[in-house]
């Protein structure tokens, strides 16, 4: 297949749609198949971003909408080239781009919603809903009713994503989604980023990886850890992730007024060995967020055998508690503290097993060298919608019979 990702943008900080691809590009690789990106970054800023696929940049894209008067032109000129176009992300101008180019086309294409239909964001933003509203009837709406199929990484991500909006018309599918594990030695990649905070050796190490946003409730973190694993001055706090609009210095001054400031390191964005090092380090992964569809980061964590907290607004962990990976809760202070007082409770044997069950959760659910066969499946049957793709098919199997041997 020839595949074409359509984006926002390919800038990491962006979240895990754009680590998603990332591991898609390995699997496309592994199978066979091209695959490019087009992006609504400038091309500097695209050529800029070290990628594993061929990136066209085109915009700079204004403001979070993204819109750029090159999008439209670019995919009408250049669609024909390929077999499928994955829509990533539904809220900003790369969706109504696609859909608009690829309109008359016979071309196919299948979206990633990535968890912004979840209802959280109606209950959390009203008046940003009522802007949603207008939008998802004026285009949205036909953008998703259009798509060969809507992609969905869990069962609960599909199930809440029918209750944002009304006339909700979808051919939805639910796919495997997760990720390759560390790529680098863990027990060196421990080693530089306890180098690099030395003051986190010999401590008991509760690790929180992600953009630092109000979604991700790093406040109810902060506040669950105050008063739980804060009693015992072995245990540090660890946040990992960029500050993407502002809101670390109050973060800060919460931690402050509550007496654990100097119990919390502040490591910004963590990349590739030193991101990986922080999971080896760590203990436990929290993630107690008001929402989210997957979390990459969350299979990352389980890659490295490390158990993992979780709000139940995190859509897979039913998964997780279904293996004993880890313990879920409600999105609050009081659900973050109970798992956490848990946590304290364990028996060093009982962290052991656990550490093992973590890793066999990630071998068996989340591994894309497990689950990449059922994605690609996916992607292939939309591709079979595409005439081109069907004949190249015929073609290819054609070619082979007449060249195999007779028997």
């Amino acid at each position: 297949m020839r595949i074409l990702h359509v984006i926002p943008s390919i800038d990491p900080a962006s979240g895990g749609p754009v680590e998603g691809i990332k591991q898609f590009c390995h699997i496309y690789r592994s199978g066979g198949h091209e695959v490019e990106i087009a992006s609504m970054d400038s091309p500097e800023t695209a050529s800029g971003v070290a990628f594993p696929a061929k990136v066209h940049g085109l915009g700079p894209g204004i403001g979070t909408y993204r819109y750029t008067s090159h999008a439209i032109p670019w995919l009408r000129k250049n669609v024909s080239r390929f077999d499928i176009v994955i829509v990533n992300g539904i809220w900003q101008f790369n969706a109504v781009a696609a859909h608009r180019a690829l309109s008359g086309t016979g071309i196919p294409y299948l979206v990633f919603t990535h968890g912004m239909l979840d209802p959280y964001f109606k209950e959390r933003f009203p008046l940003k809903h009522l802007k949603k509203v207008v939008y998802w009837h004026s285009f949205l709406q036909k953008i998703l009713r259009d798509a060969q199929t809507v992609c969905f990484t869990c069962e609960d991500e599909k199930i809440l994503a029918r209750q944002s909006f009304s006339h909700y018309q979808v051919n939805e599918t639910v796919v495997p989604y997760g990720t390759f594990g560390p790529d680098c030695d863990t027990t060196v990649a421990a080693e530089d980023f306890l180098l690099h905070w030395p003051e986190l050796r010999g401590k008991r190490l509760a690790l929180t990886l992600g953009r630092i946003h109000p979604k991700k409730a790093v406040d109810v973190l902060i506040q669950g850890f105050a008063a739980t694993l804060a009693g015992d001055a072995r245990w540090r706090l660890v946040i990992a992730g960029p500050d993407q609009i502002g809101c670390q210095r109050e973060l800060e001054a919460l931690a402050l007024n509550l007496g654990v400031a100097d119990r919390i390191t502040w490591t910004g964005m963590l990349k590739g060995p030193l991101k990986w090092g922080a999971f080896a380090a760590a203990e436990i992964f929290v993630l107690p967020s008001h929402q989210e569809n997957f979390g990459i980061v969350v299979a990352e964590a389980l890659s490295c055998s490390l158990p993992v907290i979780l709000s139940n607004r995190v859509n897979i962990w039913r998964e997780i508690v279904a293996y004993g990976a880890g313990f879920a809760g409600p999105d609050t202070i009081e659900g973050t503290k109970a798992s956490l007082n848990r946590w304290s409770s364990l028996t060093g044997e009982e962290i052991e097993s656990m550490r093992h069950r973590s890793r066999q959760c990630f071998d068996e659910t989340f591994n894309f060298r497990v689950t990449s066969r059922k994605l690609l499946d996916t992607f292939e049957r939309v591709a079979q919608s595409n005439p081109r793709f069907r004949s190249s098919v015929q073609n290819a199997s054609s070619h082979s019979e007449q060249g195999a041997p007779l028997t």
